[in-house]
């Protein structure tokens, strides 16, 4: 069998249709999951579960109560574009489109269920106890397949034992397979369906857009190395959040002629506003003249002038971990003591050393954003347009530009925070700070051009 499908069997089965969505519903014994756990990816959930008090009480349900554990439960919703009906109550599946199908709700309790089969299959406690998200548990799972179908073939063997109790799953299919047009319609409405059980998780709103497929093109022009470390998705391990990277964007996109009904924000919320900024872009994102709807439900980017700043964009996390890292330097350079600021600590005097936002890159000083964003901003002057709307660099290496003129630009720049006595937070909510920290970055153009 491949491992993208399974048979299922249920221990009492009810089937409800409505339009082009046929529902399975019913009570699965645990031991007849473990098909699920081989097959089935998080994919589809726009969240990654994660270990928590969350699991821990499911756990503890099910170690004490197994009997009442299907009634304090929702349980786990999964979806198959092509399951056909077997006998005694079983169910072939299969999960052609990840993005789409599999387990849409339910991860916590899915997580939950895999590491007490992992507990009960002897995995040691110790090695459990460091599995914190869903894909370490599925390496440990894969590790431990031995242990695994030892205790499946145990467990199949009689009633009564730790993988006897019920869970409840409710399978949605398609009400008619053969017909083209409601086969079409249940695979787009499984997008809606998961935001809104989801919904009831109060999920992120940048993990619905995620999930939406709102971030892929930017999430194709950043780096690789900062990629990796952005949380594309709720617990799945990042520690550089979206919306810090959807805000940069706002720096190229902001010189886009945006369409009806869509607002650039303000300046100064890409320091203190970047819940509005991803909001905005959730908005371009899904205008019809940005993006096109799949019959999944997904958006794909069909705007070149588009594309082009999202382009941009990826270069905008590290070229704010430049200014960052060389900041202090070409402050002290223009004549200021970095050190002696109120907010700024050296890391020689910090237990956690500090790095940069994005490529974590090793430091000298740890110091709010607010004294450098509207330096990142600045760097719009360093942006055109061509005839036909596309955005582009004014200089060959943007890199390369910085290094050689922040000097110079924080020399002009650190009037500002002289005038707000080094408040970070008031610099970085200060529109006019932006507007010189442009207007330094334009001079350096001007008057030195790409440096060789």
């Amino acid at each position: 069998m491949n491992p993208n499908e399974l048979i299922m069997r249920f221990e009492t089965v009810d089937r409800q249709t409505e339009g082009p969505v046929t529902r399975l519903v019913g009570f699965v014994r645990a031991r007849n999951l473990l098909p699920l756990l081989d097959a089935a990816t998080l994919e589809a959930n726009p969240r990654t579960a994660k270990v928590g008090q969350i699991t821990t009480d499911i756990r503890e349900s099910i170690e004490t109560t197994p009997d009442l554990f299907p009634f304090k439960t929702k349980g786990i919703l999964v979806a198959s574009a092509n399951c056909r009906e077997l006998e005694r109550r079983r169910y072939h599946m299969t999960f052609e489109n990840p993005a789409i199908e599999g387990i849409l709700d339910g991860g916590h309790n899915t997580l939950a269920i895999g590491l007490h089969i992992l507990s009960v299959a002897g995995v040691d406690a110790r090695e459990i106890k460091r599995l914190k998200v869903w894909p370490d548990f599925k390496e440990a799972w894969e590790a431990n397949q031995d242990k695994v179908k030892i205790l499946k073939a145990s467990a199949m063997s009689g009633e009564g034992g730790p993988l006897d109790f019920l869970v409840p799953v409710e399978v949605l299919v398609p009400s008619d397979s053969d017909d083209d047009l409601r086969y079409e319609a249940f695979t787009s409405s499984l997008f809606e369906i998961c935001a809104a059980r989801n919904n009831n998780r109060q999920l992120a709103d940048e993990a619905k857009a995620n999930k939406k497929g709102l971030y892929d093109q930017l999430r194709r022009t950043v780096p690789a190395e900062i990629a990796k470390r952005v949380e594309w998705k709720s617990n799945d391990g990042g520690d550089v959040k979206i919306r810090d990277i959807v805000a940069l964007s706002w720096i190229p996109l902001s010189l886009v002629p945006l369409p009806d009904g869509v607002s650039k924000p303000r300046v100064v919320d890409i320091y203190s506003g970047k819940g509005k900024c991803s909001a905005a872009f959730d908005a371009l994102m899904e205008h019809p003249e940005v993006s096109k709807q799949t019959g999944d439900g997904t958006f794909e980017l069909h705007s070149a002038k588009i594309g082009s700043a999202l382009a941009v964009a990826g270069l905008m996390p590290a070229l704010y971990d430049l200014i960052y890292k060389e900041f202090p330097a070409a402050y002290n350079e223009s004549g200021g003591r970095f050190g002696r600021l109120a907010s700024v600590k050296l890391a020689t005097e910090m237990k956690t050393k500090p790095t940069t936002a994005f490529k974590k890159t090793p430091v000298q000083y740890s110091y709010p954003d607010g004294f450098i964003m509207p330096l990142v901003y600045g760097l719009s002057a360093l942006i055109q347009t061509d005839t036909e709307g596309n955005v582009g660099w004014r200089v060959s290496d943007p890199t390369k530009f910085v290094t050689h003129s922040l000097p110079n630009v924080v020399r002009r720049y650190r009037a500002i925070i002289e005038a707000f006595s080094g408040d970070p937070t008031k610099i970085g909510k200060n529109e006019g700070a932006y507007t010189i920290a442009k207007d330094a970055f334009e001079t350096e153009i001007l008057k030195i051009g790409t440096p060789t």
